[in-house]
């Protein structure tokens, strides 16, 4: 599917290379011939169809990854490694520090989302599109970094911190780290 969409993605820049930089100075100065050349035709083709085939697959992986994350619901809320934002856990003792463990991911919200949000940010209340959004970015790079402490058989993950950035528009990239420790019985 990655190779399909960067194949759509490369179509779509030579395409709108084509139109912008060779079309539009053609239609300047051949302005009274009404006569569209094949070249340009295959340029607006390749332009459109690049939207198409990026958007199509985009759309399959986004289901298939929903379909793939609905059965792993359930495990998530069995946690087997402790999360603490302190550098102890209460009454327990660090056996081992086994290093730093991260989970990270970028997030965004399809564009009807996003215009949405847009109006209630003129409207005024809570942009609940976002925090969804940033709810699901937490939640998945928070798992990532558990599976990264449970492969290196941590009881525990302290001194866990969230950071979180803009990347572009409506699309938000969400950091979460902490020390892996093994704990004493």
């Amino acid at each position: 599917m990655k190779a399909i969409r960067q194949i759509g993605s490369l179509a779509f820049v030579l395409g709108l290379f084509v139109v912008v930089f060779a079309g539009v100075p053609w239609h300047v100065l051949t302005a009274d011939d009404p006569v569209v050349p094949w070249w340009l035709r295959i340029a607006v083709f390749c332009l459109l169809g690049g939207i198409l085939v990026v958007l199509v697959t985009l759309a399959l992986e986004q289901r298939q990854q929903r379909t793939l994350a609905e059965p792993l619901l359930p495990i998530e809320k069995e946690r087997s490694v402790l999360l603490l934002n302190s550098a102890e856990v209460p009454g327990r003792t660090t056996r081992e520090i086994l290093g730093l463990v991260q989970g990270h991911t970028v997030f965004a919200i399809w564009l009807g989302k996003d215009l949405s949000a847009l109006i209630r940010l003129i409207l005024g209340g809570e942009l609940t599109e976002y925090t969804e959004m940033m709810g699901m970015a937490r939640t998945t790079a928070t798992n990532r970094m558990m599976a990264e402490a449970a492969e290196m058989e941590a009881d525990a993950i302290i001194n866990v911190r969230y950071m979180t950035t803009s990347v572009i528009g409506s699309a938000a990239e969400l950091l979460v780290y902490g020390t892996a420790v093994k704990l004493s019985e």
